[in-house]
């Protein structure tokens, strides 16, 4: 088996984000226009019982992914980068403890913080990638924070991955509070 080629993974990971954006406007709808009745019911539920999954697989595979850019494409994580992986790894070590210790309703409060902040941080790092003056002397001169290692379907870069990331996980903890 070859090496994973480093186009083959952006546009892999731009397709999962697109799929978790989507996931999230379902389960968005869900909580606000049916609440709990039909269909909209059946998703509540679902994601109730497996919120702990869902973060460690949402956050597994957000922490999975830019170790891949930063170790095998040689993507140097800026400042901003290296906040969002503070608060997504935070979330998939919270995450797998509420999994083995079947507290995922104790828990959800924690993740949904950590999701926000870290929706915070990749919402200002994406702003930054389309207006780099708006640069507040956060990151250094050798990584800036406005390097767009690359920008799949005209939208999807990395801090856009993670806000989707983080987007999701807050849901899925608003969604496991109110099922």
């Amino acid at each position: 088996m070859g090496e994973v080629n480093t186009e083959a993974m952006q546009t892999f990971s731009a397709l999962l984000a697109v799929a978790a954006m989507c996931g999230s406007v379902v389960l968005l709808a869900c909580l606000t226009v049916a609440r709990g009745t039909g269909f909209a019911g059946s998703v509540l539920a679902a994601v109730r019982d497996n919120a702990a999954a869902l973060w460690l697989l949402l956050a597994g595979t957000a922490m999975a992914g830019s170790l891949w850019f930063s170790e095998v494409a040689d993507y140097a994580p800026c400042k901003l980068c290296w906040y969002q992986r503070i608060a997504m790894y935070s979330i998939a070590i919270v995450s797998l403890v509420a999994l083995v210790r079947r507290e995922a309703r104790v828990i959800a409060p924690y993740v949904l913080t950590l999701a926000l902040v870290g929706l915070g941080i990749s919402s200002y790092h994406y702003l930054l990638e389309w207006y780099p003056t708006l640069e507040s002397g956060v990151c250094s001169v050798d990584v800036p924070c406005t390097t767009i290692w690359f920008r799949t379907f005209g939208f999807v870069t990395l801090p856009f991955m993670a806000g989707v990331a983080f987007v999701s996980t807050a849901l899925v903890a608003v969604a496991g509070r109110k099922a």
